[in-house]
């Protein structure tokens, strides 16, 4: 009877160690794994160095140093940005410690080798380019709202801007997230780019004289017309301009953007734009980063799009 606990005993271990092991790894998994558009990025990057190596009869994982260093190669020189040569290595580097296999970008020759590659090709990246106030003012009420489609695109733009929004944030909106008062509008952020834990975070909207620039008052017609208090806040149409529950995707945020405010913007603009904006009407970073959610003055710095050299410049302030 006693052999027959111990033997009890150690099979309900030996299931309980292995319900473990799956669970933890699938948390490992999910701490590896990032924002769900970075994952998305990272499966076409090894996807890309998978049939690289086909290609070449060479073995992907775990990849050798000698493979990583001619793909990184093959990627500079058939002109790939710096920016993504090293999001290569680190969907290789994530892929790589998913399996518990060493990783060739920790090798020291390696990292000499992407140092040079930065050197020579330089790590300058392209920017979405900030509008002006005055243009997206004039843009925003040139708007035609009476029809839904302009009325949930002048949403998107007034709330994008004024919130400081990535279109993944935008994207992902529910009308649950939304808290309207006679002070403001209190959007709360379930997760965001920076934000992967889903700890609280909150974005103030604030009225504006201006009906038609008033980002609060615009949303207000466009939830009256959406007519439920759950779901999608930014849904796409059906012929005729039925509305559908169907969630607009990021890629579509950004196009709605193009279309009024040209190709050379972005969704990233209006961001981008939100912190040129602010900083040249006087506000400080803590200011800027209580919206924008960054983590230190320094991004705040990288968003700030001063194309004109006498905008914001101490060189004004001397009293001469």
């Amino acid at each position: 009877m006693a052999n027959d606990s111990a033997v009890l005993v150690s099979a309900n271990s030996s299931s309980a160690l292995t319900y473990l092991a799956e669970h933890t790894s699938r948390y490992v998994e999910a701490g590896l794994s990032g924002a769900a558009n970075t994952a998305k990025a990272y499966a076409g990057d090894l996807k890309r160095f998978g049939t690289w190596c086909t290609e070449h009869g060479l073995e992907p994982l775990p990849a050798s140093v000698d493979t990583l260093a001619g793909f990184v190669t093959h990627l500079a020189e058939t002109g790939k940005k710096v920016s993504t040569i090293q999001r290569h290595c680190a969907a290789l580097a994530k892929a790589h410690a998913l399996r518990g296999l060493e990783s060739p970008t920790d090798d020291k020759k390696f990292k000499v080798l992407l140092e040079g590659i930065a050197r020579l090709k330089g790590v300058r990246q392209k920017q979405a380019p900030a509008f002006t106030l005055a243009n997206f003012k004039r843009t925003v009420k040139s708007m035609d709202d009476q029809t839904l489609a302009g009325l949930r695109d002048r949403v998107i733009l007034l709330l994008g801007f004024s919130g400081a929004f990535r279109r993944s944030e935008l994207a992902a909106l529910n009308m649950e997230d939304l808290f309207f008062s006679e002070e403001g509008l209190i959007v709360n952020l379930a997760k965001s780019k920076t934000n992967q834990y889903g700890a609280a975070e909150e974005k103030a909207i604030f009225y504006s004289p201006d009906v038609k620039l008033c980002p609060i008052r615009t949303l207000q017609a466009w939830v009256q017309r959406l007519n439920r208090s759950t779901g999608p806040v930014f849904v796409s149409f059906r012929k005729g301009e039925r509305l559908t529950e169907r969630r607009l995707t990021d890629k579509h945020v950004n196009l709605i953007v193009q279309r009024y405010l040209g190709p050379t913007f972005s969704a990233h603009s209006l961001r981008a734009s939100f912190v040129t904006v602010a900083k040249l009407a006087g506000a400080d970073d803590s200011e800027v980063m209580n919206q924008t959610k960054h983590k230190t003055s320094e991004m705040i710095r990288r968003y700030t799009r001063l194309d004109n050299v006498r905008q914001h410049n101490a060189a004004q302030k001397l009293g001469l």
